[in-house]
């Protein structure tokens, strides 16, 4: 007659049957991911085929956790990313919102994003590159390290140059605790493609790359009421006509950094529409004055006489 095994031994079985079945929505409406994917559409204006991306890759981790907790995979997969495209279409707020994915997924511990360049992981004499990357990764465990314009850690035309040390460490880091680090490597699409072809052991350890294209000029303008409407500013109609103008005056200009190009108009709009109300007040301003910004406000830039491009030709003049 066959002997049963003890409670507590049947308890161990049944604590370690294998997951039959997973209801997908559920853990997907429990993890959180949701409220991600909402803040990252409320935050960023256009970018639909970044978003889709970010989508594709929480279904994927959603379905990966699955597959784990089913028996059906055993590795962690790799989450190493690369994001291309230029300045200021959105790539570090896509990578917080990234962290906070992977956080809520399981994929990391902490969640936290560590942003960096060449300066903080490069030295400047012998021995000083390793403490310094070494550190960094360091800090950035647990959670994502985003190193920005990531292509300058290589210069091969410099024989004394230290970037090669710091790409060595990254690359074993990156294979050696992809469970417990998530790089992603930014910056311009042609410069990162180079990269990759003069560095294929990084080719080789990024799993996603994601492909950030240039705002629209109506995106732009959407963005600029949106950063306004954050510090309670607003446009006039005169002025939101005059910034319409701005913005692809703006683009052709050297140096054009999409939301960060128009932030800095902002930000100089303000301080003009300041010293505007300062100087033609005389008694108590309202709200609502304190708050406009004026058509003159946005014309006042030197974008519409020829920007940047008269200033370097009036410098040659004088040179």
């Amino acid at each position: 007659m066959a002997v049963e095994g003890s409670a507590e031994e049947q308890a161990d079985e049944v604590s370690i049957s294998p997951i039959t079945e997973v209801d997908l929505q559920k853990e997907f409406a429990d993890s959180g991911v949701r409220e991600v994917l909402d803040e990252l559409d409320q935050v960023l204006i256009g970018l639909e085929p970044v978003k889709t991306r970010i989508r594709e890759t929480a279904a994927l981790l959603l379905v990966d956790r699955a597959r784990i907790s089913m028996g059906l995979a055993s590795e962690t997969p790799t989450l190493h990313m690369s994001f291309s495209g230029n300045p200021g279409t959105g790539k570090t707020t896509v990578a917080l919102k990234m962290a906070d994915l992977l956080q809520r997924l399981g994929y990391v511990r902490k969640g936290h994003l560590v942003t960096v360049t060449r300066d903080d992981l490069v030295g400047q004499y012998i021995g000083h590159t390793a403490p310094k990357t070494k550190e960094v990764l360091k800090k950035a465990m647990g959670g994502v390290l985003f190193i920005d314009e990531a292509y300058y850690l290589y210069r091969p035309e410099n024989e004394r140059d230290y970037g090669q040390e710091a790409i060595e460490i990254l690359l074993q880091v990156m294979e050696n605790n992809r469970d417990d680090l998530v790089v992603i490597l930014a910056g311009y699409s042609d410069k990162m493609d180079k990269f990759f072809e003069s560095n294929p052991g990084f080719r080789s350890r990024i799993a996603h790359h994601i492909t950030f294209p240039d705002y629209s000029d109506s995106e732009l303008l959407n963005i600029s009421e949106l950063m306004l409407a954050e510090q309670n500013y607003s446009l006039s109609d005169s002025a939101k006509s005059a910034l319409s103008e701005y913005i692809p005056l703006r683009r052709q200009q050297p140096h054009f950094a999409n939301a960060r190009s128009v932030r800095n108009a902002l930000d100089r709009a303000r301080l003009r529409q300041a010293k505007r109300v300062f100087e033609s007040t005389n008694g108590p301003v309202d709200a609502q004055i304190l708050s406009t910004i004026e058509e003159q406000d946005i014309r006042a830039s030197r974008v519409f006489t020829g920007g940047l491009d008269s200033d370097k030709k009036a410098s040659k003049c004088q040179a």
